[in-house]
């Protein structure tokens, strides 16, 4: 999954747009670079370079990163707010309806569990349509 948001990364105004929503919450939330950097275990000089559009973290950290930005991965890399929607698989929502009775500490786990494998999904869509098919000929 992380060798998939790399590629998706290498546009370079991809990244200056998931550096300017990270730097855009930071500043939300009243958070130097350095406050951000300890909370995720990363340098300032690191979390300098995440805003600033020249690394993309590792997908750990930006789990990390949205969780303490209280935010999606979603919106962390396309910038797109998801829509609270029902949910019409029943399986799902009686699987959503019994982790309400979870503790906080495992809900957020199934949380950033989900998160991934919703990027996951993304990166691959859009590494897909992303890349242009080679024409015999």
């Amino acid at each position: 999954m992380h060798q998939l948001l790399q590629a998706i990364m290498q546009d370079t105004e991809i990244r200056k747009a998931f550096g300017q929503r990270v730097k855009e919450l930071r500043k939300q939330k009243g958070w130097t670079q350095k406050e951000l950097g300890n909370k995720l275990g990363v340098s300032f000089a690191q979390l300098n370079k995440y805003e600033g559009g020249t690394n993309i973290p590792p997908i750990d950290k930006l789990i990390f990163l949205a969780s303490a930005l209280e935010t999606s991965i979603d919106y962390l890399v396309t910038g797109e707010l998801t829509e609270q929607a029902p949910i019409p698989n029943v399986r799902l929502m009686d699987r959503f309806k019994e982790l309400v009775t979870f503790d906080t500490e495992d809900q957020e786990m199934v949380i950033k569990l989900i998160d991934a494998v919703i990027v996951k999904h993304r990166v691959e869509h859009a590494v897909k349509i992303g890349i242009p098919s080679k024409k015999a000929g």
